[in-house]
């Protein structure tokens, strides 16, 4: 069965974040995920995640000025030596935190520049990320994300993330398969899920429409679960949803699963 990472980012909001490292343990969870670990120190993190035998499954290159609207930078005119230092910053983030899968952001689309031209520089970007990180072993991964919650997003359709994998071609460069974002913009979930099967390195859930834990809403969570079971899927299913209420408190649908720990690639 799917082994599950809690999500630090988005759950036990009631802790710090460093906290976090220490609640999600006690719940049994092996793996975590976050969005930006940037405003700690590495090292601090580091010493959570030996002390609760915890492993990494994901986190996010910087995104530019994510208080200030930005998304992201990969895709971004006139920005590649920003873009370029975020992506040190995250291998040394990565080497402490003993991370292997990268999620870069694209970022806004850029009404002032075609998209043509504004996927080409995404296309060199990911693809120096991609060349960076494969001496440590690591691997890019690209993420569609819906129009509703992240309006004007570069990528949103799994097809387009696959797209990006294709016209590079480098083995490092895999899919976040993003179940809710996924639902929200196209559904067909299970057949998207056996077609793209091979470029998926990584796997989010929550509940659609509101993001909640995943086992209310429209989408039949157990069923795509056992699917990934039968398509012999290794990786985390990371568990990026908003809790009801307190996380520890709305576990109940992780009975079956609590504990496992992901084999990887």
């Amino acid at each position: 069965m799917p082994a599950f990472a809690a999500n630090l980012t988005m759950n036990y909001p009631e802790f710090g974040f460093l906290d976090r490292f220490d609640a999600a343990a006690r719940d049994g969870f092996k793996g975590v995920e976050f969005l930006f670990p940037y405003m700690c120190s590495k090292e601090d993190i580091g010493v959570r995640i030996a002390t609760n035998d915890l492993r990494v499954a994901l986190f996010n290159a910087p995104p530019g000025d994510w208080d200030g609207g930005e998304r992201g930078l990969a895709s971004l005119p006139g920005r590649e030596d920003e873009f370029r230092r975020a992506i040190d910053t995250a291998m040394e983030y990565s080497a402490v935190l003993k991370n292997r899968l990268l999620h870069v952001m694209a970022g806004l689309r850029v009404p002032e520049i075609t998209r043509e031209k504004q996927m080409d520089i995404y296309l060199e970007n990911i693809e120096y990320a991609a060349q960076q990180a494969r001496t440590s072993g690591i691997t890019i991964v690209l993420e569609a994300i819906n129009t509703r919650d992240m309006p004007g997003y570069f990528l949103n359709y799994q097809e387009d993330s696959k797209k990006v994998c294709d016209l590079i071609g480098a083995d490092n460069i895999k899919l976040q398969f993003d179940l809710y974002h996924a639902q929200i913009m196209q559904g067909d979930l299970s057949t998207r899920l056996n077609i793209l099967f091979d470029s998926i390195a990584h796997i989010q859930a929550a509940g659609v429409p509101l993001r909640n834990e995943p086992d209310t809403g429209e989408v039949n969570f157990n069923y795509l679960f056992e699917q990934l079971d039968d398509l012999g899927y290794r990786g985390w299913v990371g568990c990026e949803y908003r809790p009801r209420a307190s996380t520890s408190e709305e576990l109940e649908w992780l009975a079956p699963w609590r504990g496992r720990t992901a084999t990887g690639w």
